[in-house]
């Protein structure tokens, strides 16, 4: 399998860099070892579109922040992704955090972030909801909510429908520099050569870039933990809340999401164990305790779900985007913690334009689409427009997900895709059947037979996320007969 540029990691960085590639007139890998894309840091983050006010002016995050912003409406528009731009609010709840918000006005200019600077009367005409203690916030109207699974998806299909090839369940043991580009080694035995290879590999980006060259950084997973709130109701709050930020992040935020439900979250601590997706009691009472600073009312008795997610965080506390020390056609990328979801097209664009032109001839394709088809949501249908889709399709008019109505329709239009989801987990993320209140109580049976269905496998055979995580273990009455 030889190929022009290989990319490995398939998350919200490395899919971005693979559909920007696929406007050219070569051929790309993109390689990823979950089972899934965008199944780690990528889909277990805030899910905010960051205006850019916070990070340092003239680092990297501070650059790729404010390019990534401005590219999301047309983004949203061409990848059919959930967006809204929302506006967020940082929290003084004192005079010293008032200080502190001017300070933070100064940098958002430095960084070209438009901001405005409320007085308490203000925010509490926009916020009811917020500590009646507060002092004032810093408003920033161009922040954001996004839907990152549909993103990360809809990102690596346009990718692969304009010739991107994609590899799942490929963890690369080994890269060997050969005279005319690499020879990378998976897990599964495979082997991948290329011309170029980037290093997108999010948690484990340090330890891809050793395989080839030494390095003068590296990586600290930083574990985040989450409640998720029902969508109960509205206007809990009307904005993303953020406190002041700190040197462990910008803190335990309180937002809507796009799909209506809350997010309060995270906590952010070092973690020792990458691949530990753990909550702990104690952690998230801290959450909850520093959450109900910023809006005392919020309902945790509606919380359906708490998670976890680790953040890629560097030692050199910026974005790494560099060639590696062995040779100029291994490109590293390291460290993307926030705000990396939103600066992720504008890393793309920078890696293509900066690193991979210079050695490699680039030519456009004429048959390139930057668009996907668009996705059929039911529940954002009027009556009339459902109406007209279960006549033209019968599957429309069968709810396999109550709690987010979804349809047997949706869920095979999804398995017809370029990407299409091979597990329970994959299946939840893009038609969000199991993230209701209860969780997959109801409709995971439903989802497991269409998956075993389509794939023509035993309902054994059927994962929840990774390779072998099946829910199934033997058919009890077939095993009790023989």
């Amino acid at each position: 399998m030889k190929y022009d540029v290989l990319i490995i990691g398939a998350g919200a960085v490395g899919s971005f860099i693979a559909r920007n590639l696929s406007r050219y007139e070569i051929n790309v890998a993109l390689l990823d070892k979950e089972n899934d894309v965008g199944n780690v840091t990528s889909m277990a983050n805030s899910a905010i579109i960051h205006s850019g006010y916070d990070p340092v002016p003239g680092t990297n995050k501070a650059k790729f922040n404010v390019l990534g912003n401005k590219m999301y409406d047309q983004i949203a528009d061409e990848l059919d992704v959930p967006f809204e731009r929302i506006g967020s609010l940082t929290v003084a709840l004192n005079d010293a955090q008032m200080e502190v918000l001017k300070d933070l006005a100064k940098r958002s200019a430095a960084n070209g972030v438009m901001v405005q600077l409320l007085q308490r009367e203000e925010v509490l005409k926009i916020e009811p909801n917020i500590n009646p203690e507060v002092k004032g916030a810093l408003f920033a109207p161009t922040a954001g909510i996004i839907d990152p699974f549909s993103l990360v998806v809809h990102v690596a299909e346009n990718a692969v429908d304009n010739g991107v090839n994609l590899f799942l369940n490929e963890e690369v043991v080994d890269i060997k520099k050969e005279n005319d580009g690499f020879k990378v080694y998976t897990k599964r035995g495979d082997i991948f050569e290329s011309k170029v290879v980037i290093n997108a590999a999010g948690l484990y980006s340090a330890k891809i870039a050793k395989m080839v060259g030494d390095i003068d950084w590296d990586i600290t997973p930083r574990k985040g933990e989450y409640f998720v709130l029902d969508h109960y109701q509205k206007g809990l709050v009307n904005h993303t809340l953020f406190p002041l930020p700190s040197e462990k992040g910008k803190g335990v935020l309180v937002t809507f999401t796009t799909s209506g439900d809350y997010l309060v979250g995270p906590s952010s601590e070092p973690n020792d164990d990458a691949d530990d997706l753990s909550t702990d009691s104690m952690t998230l009472a801290n959450v909850r305790a520093q959450a109900l600073d910023l809006v005392p009312s919020i309902p945790f008795y509606r919380a359906i779900r708490a998670f976890s997610g680790n953040r890629a965080t560097g030692t050199k506390h910026d974005f790494i985007i560099e060639t590696s020390s062995a040779s100029d056609h291994f490109i590293n990328l390291g460290g993307i913690e926030s705000p990396g979801l939103v600066s992720s097209p504008a890393l793309a664009e920078y890696v293509v334009d900066e690193f991979v032109k210079k050695v490699l001839v680039l030519r456009e394709k004429a048959s390139y689409n930057p668009r996907i088809r668009r996705y059929p949501r039911l529940k954002e249908m009027s009556l009339e427009e459902r109406n007209k889709l279960i006549k033209e399709n019968p599957d429309f008019g069968k709810i396999v997900c109550f709690c987010e109505q979804v349809s047997l329709g949706e869920v095979k239009d999804t398995l017809a895709r370029s990407v299409p989801p091979r597990s329970i987990k994959a299946m939840k993320k893009r038609v969000r059947a199991g993230y209701g209140k209860c969780q997959g109580g109801f409709c995971q049976p439903n989802i497991l037979a269409i998956l075993a269905k389509h794939y023509g496998l035993d309902w054994t055979d059927i994962d929840y996320d990774e390779s072998n995580t099946n829910i199934l273990v033997e058919d009890v009455k077939r095993s009790h007969h023989e």
